[in-house]
This record gives structure tokens, C-alpha cells and sequence, in this order.
């Protein structure tokens, strides 16, 4: 029993939380690549991604895992996006680091989801049974540099508006 639930009940939560951090994740980046401040997306993709992050660490295990150290960064990332976010109000370097933070951590998300689904989907793990076959590996590099680019015209698009001194 993990919070009172089953295992299984617990991995589909947990599984049903981090898509949904990863579904607010697409109108954040959007949100960046339009200079767009969008609050309540911003604030529920932080939230579920932490959560996502949070709950990971709930499941059995009994030594360090590779999950785990995606998890610990993750968290790093998120406190950060969440200070530049609610304590700097995303002034001067402190737009760079939420938006650069906030990026990293949608992809760690994207990344453990990439990792699942080459163990889950049979089709998809068939290619790749271990996780170290070219089509896992090429999957994963273009994730990767798919959000590095979206990363740098995000740094360079997202210029929210500051609110005005009252």
C-alpha cells in the first residue's frame, strides 16, 4: 500500500498525474514561444510535474535508482522555476532561469516518458528490449535536441509583461 492505495491503483495515478503534467507542459511552451504569460497553465504544470516528481520516489525500491536522480533533478529544476517565478517575477536573469528550468523539466518528464513507453509498448519494446538499441537512442537524441532548440527561441521569445508598480 502506498497512500493508502494499491500498487497498481498508485502507478495509475501516478501514470494519469504525469501525463497531465505533461499535457500543460505543450500550452506552457507555447505560452513562451508566444511571450505569452500563461498563469494557470504555468501554475499546474509546476504543480503536476512536481507531483509527478514527488510520487516517483513512493514506490518500492530499494537502492538508488536511475528514476531517482531524474527525480531529484527535476525537483532542483522546479524550486528554481518556482522562486524565479514567485519570488523574482521572471526580472532580468530570473526570465532566462524559469524559462530554461521550466524547460528541463518538461523534458525530464518527456524523457521518463519516452523511457516507459519503450518498456511498456510492446511494439515499441520490441524494437528496443533493452533500452540501448539505435532506435531508443535515436528517439531520445531527437527528443533532446528538439527541446534544446525550443528551449533557445523560448529564451528568446518569452518576455512577459512586468507588472506596473501601484
Amino acid at each position: 500500500m502506498i497512500l493508502g492505495m494499491s500498487l497498481p491503483v498508485f502507478t495509475a495515478v501516478h501514470v494519469l498525474v504525469s501525463l497531465a503534467a505533461l499535457a500543460a507542459g505543450v500550452p506552457l511552451i507555447v505560452g513562451f514561444l508566444k511571450s505569452r504569460d500563461v498563469k494557470y497553465v504555468t501554475v499546474s504544470f509546476l504543480t503536476l510535474t512536481t507531483a509527478t516528481s514527488v510520487t516517483g520516489f513512493l514506490f518500492p525500491a530499494t537502492q538508488l535508482l536511475p528514476s531517482h536522480i531524474t527525480g531529484i533533478i527535476s525537483l532542483a529544476v522546479l524550486a528554481l522555476a518556482g522562486a524565479a517565478l514567485r519570488v523574482f517575477h521572471t526580472r532580468g536573469a530570473w526570465r532566462v532561469a524559469y524559462v530554461v528550468c521550466a524547460v528541463i523539466a518538461f523534458y525530464l518528464n518527456t524523457f521518463v516518458a519516452v523511457v516507459q513507453a519503450f518498456l511498456k509498448v510492446p511494439g515499441l519494446h520490441d524494437l528496443a528490449p533493452t533500452g540501448t538499441e539505435p532506435p531508443f537512442l535515436a528517439v531520445q537524441v531527437a527528443v533532446l535536441l528538439a527541446f534544446v532548440a525550443v528551449g533557445f527561441v523560448s529564451v528568446k521569445r518569452f518576455h512577459p509583461a512586468l507588472p506596473s508598480a501601484a
